[in-house]
């Protein structure tokens, strides 16, 4: 059976760095043609990016066709003393890589006729791209959504928010499908738009890669703890002030603290690449806790798995205004194995990912003394060494491999007998 192929628009992908979004793209582009369809992929110019590695780009498998359209960061490429004008930043401050990505996109698809087009948030162009090029050129369109998108109070500023939901509706109306990485994000859109087929809004989750792991096991437990004679807390990735304030974490350690149920002597939390070490070091001070906190920069992907298998115990901080997302990472924290202390709302999708894995230490990000049970309760099994194991079918059914063949699956959904390839409209006229 001849390969099809498929153009993906993401601006998520090597060389881009400090993004856990990047292994979303990166790992379907790896393992669909396993599935009998071929990646091209279009993506923004590296110059767009605020911070860039390389330690990825060997990921992407040879012979992937990936363009590279040009592509600005309105805050630090356009802005005049700090400021810019609005619309120079909507929907997103990467607006500036529609145009060059259109042209791209023609191009792409006069030369390679691919079968469909898939984009994915949460830059919101990737969608108006998509959906410009779905209209020139007739091509079923999958959006791949991950998050809900406008939201009560998110993005902040109401033309932002306009914005989005405009780009939302039009994608409802014209996608063959819409996915979400959660079960309470597909039932949300499934009741905000009605009138629109349910079984057209699907839940691809997210995962971890396994090749990922090659290695790393043996060089890891070659390195021993990261701290020997202490109970290692792990944090990696960003922390942000309102979606995974830790606050109340860092009161319930001050109260753990004062009451002698936690000694600094054999107790560290690490958290790594949170994009906020300023005002967490504040914070952290403010409490009396500086010296159990371990503020560390972004390392490489690689390096980063390989300290998650080092660390002694793994932290989920996820709000319950997140309650309908799931943090990617939390897929390679089941695959590493380690203890997991979740510190999310236990009505939540997150909550309910770690229940289905094992994970027994949940309490409410906000609730401080709820947080202090649980933490001295996980903390007493660390020193025990006797953690509960975790469920091994729900963590095997969390590979990207899984992940990539339930997107195959929809790709050959959008190829219906009613709607062969050689009726639609490869290109419109203008673009001949």
């Amino acid at each position: 059976m001849a390969m099809k192929r498929v153009l993906m628009i993401a601006y998520h992908f090597p060389p881009l760095a400090g993004s856990s979004g990047i292994q979303r793209t990166l790992r379907f582009v790896r393992y669909l043609p396993e599935f009998g369809w071929e990646p091209i992929v279009l993506t923004a110019h590296p110059r767009a990016y605020e911070r860039s590695s390389d330690d990825q780009l060997a990921d992407i498998p040879d012979g992937v066709v990936v363009v590279r359209a040009p592509a600005f960061d309105t805050a630090r490429h356009l802005a005049v003393a700090g400021r810019y004008p609005g619309f120079l930043a909507r929907p997103d401050r990467w607006v500036s890589w529609l145009p060059g990505a259109l042209w791209a996109g023609r191009k792409l698809i006069k030369n390679y006729r691919p079968h469909a087009l898939w984009s994915t948030y949460p830059i919101a162009t990737a969608h108006l791209i998509g959906h410009a090029l779905h209209r020139m050129s007739g091509l079923p369109w999958i959006a791949d959504f991950r998050d809900p998108m406008a939201q009560d109070g998110y993005p902040a500023n109401p033309k932002t928010w306009a914005s989005f939901k405009r780009i939302e509706e039009t994608t409802f109306k014209s996608a063959t499908f819409r996915t979400f990485t959660t079960p309470g994000a597909v039932r949300m859109y499934r009741e905000r738009y009605p009138e629109s087929p349910a079984e057209r809004t699907v839940l691809i989750e997210n995962g971890y890669d396994e090749d990922s792991f090659v290695g790393l096991e043996a060089s890891a437990a070659s390195k021993g703890s990261l701290h020997p004679g202490k109970i290692t807390l792990l944090h990696s990735g960003i922390v942000y002030p309102s979606e995974r304030d830790p606050t109340q974490l860092f009161q319930a350690m001050s109260a753990l603290l004062q009451s002698g149920r936690l000694n600094p002597a054999r107790y560290v939390l690490r958290l790594r690449a949170t994009a906020h070490d300023d005002w967490l070091k504040n914070l952290a001070a403010e409490h009396g806790i500086a010296d159990m906190i371990e503020l560390v920069p972004p390392l490489s992907y690689r390096e980063a798995l390989e300290e998650m298998l080092r660390a002694d115990g793994l932290l989920v901080l996820q709000a319950a205004n997140c309650n309908d997302q799931i943090p990617a990472k939390i897929y390679e924290y089941l695959r590493v194995g380690r203890p997991i202390l979740g510190l999310t709302d236990p009505m939540g999708d997150t909550a309910g990912a770690l229940r289905r894995a094992g994970v027994a230490g949940i309490a409410p990000l906000d609730d401080a003394e709820a947080i202090a049970a649980a933490l001295a309760d996980f903390i007493a099994q660390m020193q025990a060494g006797s953690p509960l194991p975790l469920t091994t079918e729900a963590v095997s059914a969390g590979s990207r491999r899984q992940r990539s063949a339930e997107l195959a699956g929809l790709l050959e959904e959008t190829l219906s007998p009613e709607r062969p390839l050689a009726e639609c409209r490869v290109l419109s006229p203008t673009l001949q």
